[in-house]
């Protein structure tokens, strides 16, 4: 089940990509929903990420 949740945030974070401001909201909103483990490959997945959306390198504090 937990994994669901994950590939759903990534998701949600990927849809709502073209808005800083949404994504940032929906990347705290994952950060409190996930498990500890799991914030740690969203994490890496947001180094990834961001590297192709320079606009959203700023919601890394977030994770931070």
């Amino acid at each position: 089940m937990p994994r669901m949740i994950y590939d759903y945030t990534k998701s949600v974070l990927e849809r709502v990509s073209f808005d800083p401001i949404l994504f940032a909201k929906e990347l705290k909103k994952a950060i409190r929903n996930l498990l500890p483990y799991e914030v740690e490959q969203l994490k890496k997945w947001l180094q990834f990420f961001t590297s192709e959306h320079p606009e959203l390198k700023q919601c890394l504090s977030v994770v931070s």
